[in-house]
């Protein structure tokens, strides 16, 4: 382990690992009722797995949105920009910034929609998809180190709950 030490010198596990069981590490107070509710427990795994992923990406140039929207296109191609925005549910002016930073990457281009002048389809360049493939290594890897105390079966069940959630 590679966790501090507590007060009776027994080492705790890293703050970045999921645990087995018990309390929400919450700095050395305790969560008291908070700790019984299923959305403050999931609020601090997501802070926890979202701060390794953001580092995940980082080297990559990448964000959050960025690989979502990436990610999307390459399996989806000629997605139009609506769709996209329906996917990653935020508004469109917000997919045109994405799209125009992706498009200024050389990750995506946008062609136009036969008989539609308006609309344009989004298609992954194969810089995108070979980056997108990267960056989905890297997550690979940021869930390993993250999620590695769960079995695969643990894994799987955990995401087909969270799925059912949402």
């Amino acid at each position: 382990m590679t966790g501090k030490m507590d007060k009776a010198g027994i080492e705790k596990p890293a703050a970045n690992k999921l645990k087995d069981s018990g309390p929400v590490e919450t700095g050395g107070v305790e969560p008291g009722l908070l700790g019984e509710f299923i959305g403050y427990v999931m609020k601090r795994a997501y802070m926890t797995i979202h701060g390794d992923f953001l580092a995940s990406l980082d080297h990559l140039g990448l964000r959050p949105g960025t690989f979502s929207a990436l990610s999307i296109i390459v399996d989806n191609p000629d997605i139009s920009q609506s769709q996209l925005a329906r996917a990653l549910e935020i508004e469109r002016s917000g997919v045109v910034l994405i799209v125009d930073h992706l498009e200024g990457r050389e990750l995506i281009g946008r062609h136009r929609v036969p008989g539609d002048r308006r609309s344009y389809a989004l298609r992954a360049t194969l810089q995108g998809r070979r980056l997108r493939d990267k960056a989905a290594g890297a997550i690979r890897e940021h869930e390993a180190r993250l999620l590695g105390n769960l079995s695969a079966d643990e894994q799987a069940q955990l995401r087909q709950l969270l799925t059912r959630v949402i």
